[in-house]
């Protein structure tokens, strides 16, 4: 049996994306974690496992509460355990906390060199995890988790309840606004920063998400509030479909260091399933992943200047028909965000490693 869990939390996103990945695997069980709760969690998982004593671990994420209780079930129980991550663990909190970076790439490297295997949701990160000692590695970028099927009349319905006129042109993105006190950003700020540079009155923002960086958008917005800039929120996962049609144009802002370096970011797969043109910076995802619908714009990270030029340049000079173009010529990546692989693949990666540890438990 395979016991799992997310330590976002269970029924996020992420606790969705792992049950799915698992879903074809003959018996497995879902151990809750509450990321409100991180050390509770921390015990819950190593009671759950010391109780259920599971073939094999895994944890969708690398946070230190759910990554220490990993370490620990292998220490005491001898349970092996597979980490399933979309970040570069060091660098994401250097970049939030830069003091600890180096203590969290330490850790980085002791949870990849212990793990029975890795599943990067990059080849990027999977390289990465191999190169600090991970002895199995598979990657599984994700699928569109929002649903690519928005009712017939969405962009209408959507744009009418936001306020957003039927001609607009619209920017925007969907994800976490968390505020990043280090960098003084969260996603989004590009978008209201270089709209407030541009005379363009049918261009206009769309930016939807909830965290800690909500207010200090709409703070930023000031009088546009509203007007050109409209911030209503998080929405349920069913509705994320809906939302994206009322886009014209989707951002996938990144910086160019060992954080953004490493991502793809979630949200590629649900825009790409919409077809809508992509805005990112100049990483390597965008020529790795290029698919005549990404447009890469200069800058080292959405904060600085030049990128912001670039966006608000770009804000001011496309048309529509620029977008439509651009829509027509997308030639989707269907192959790279299917669901149905991805699942066949992670069971097979799970099942021959869970035969290859019985044949050598040390392996």
């Amino acid at each position: 049996m395979i016991a799992w869990f997310a330590t976002k939390g269970s029924g996020t996103n992420e606790a969705h994306r792992m049950a799915a990945l698992v879903s074809g695997l003959p018996a497995t069980a879902e151990i809750p974690f509450d990321k409100q709760r991180k050390i509770s969690g921390f015990f819950r998982v190593l009671s759950e496992v010391r109780r259920l004593r599971p073939e094999l671990l895994v944890m969708e994420g690398s946070g230190l509460a759910g990554g220490g209780a990993c370490l620990l079930a292998r220490l005491l129980y001898r349970i092996p355990y597979v980490v399933s991550s979309g970040d570069a663990i060091g660098p994401f909190i250097g970049s939030h906390h830069p003091g600890l970076g180096p203590i969290f790439t330490l850790y980085e490297r002791m949870l990849c060199r212990c793990c029975a295997g890795f599943i990067g949701w990059t080849p990027y990160l999977t390289g990465r995890a191999m190169t600090f000692g991970a002895r199995r590695a598979m990657t599984a970028p994700g699928w569109a988790i929002g649903g690519d099927n928005p009712q017939p009349n969405a962009r209408e319905t959507v744009r009418m309840r936001l306020g957003i006129g039927a001609d607009r042109i619209v920017f925007g993105l969907v994800g976490a606004l968390e505020w990043n006190a280090a960098k003084r950003y969260c996603y989004g700020l590009e978008l209201v920063r270089a709209i407030q540079r541009i005379r363009r009155p049918e261009v206009v923002v769309l930016i939807v998400g909830g965290g800690s960086g909500l207010e200090r958008l709409r703070e930023e917005a000031g009088s546009l509030l509203g007007r050109s800039v409209f911030l209503p929120g998080p929405v349920p996962l069913e509705e994320v479909s809906a939302v994206l049609s009322a886009l014209d144009v989707a951002l996938l802002p990144q910086s160019l260091d060992a954080v953004g370096m490493f991502r793809y970011t979630t949200k590629i797969s649900e825009y790409t399933t919409m077809r809508l043109p992509i805005i990112t910076n100049r990483i390597p995802m965008a020529y790795d992943l290029d698919h005549d619908g990404i447009w890469r714009l200069p800058g080292r990270a959405p904060w600085d200047e030049t990128f912001l030029a670039a966006l608000a340049a770009r804000m001011e000079s496309v048309t529509r028909t620029e977008i439509a173009g651009t829509r027509e010529r997308i030639s989707g990546l269907g192959a790279v965000f299917n669901e149905e692989s991805q699942k066949k693949s992670v069971s097979a990666f799970l099942a021959e490693l869970l035969e290859d540890l019985h044949a050598s438990p040390a392996a």
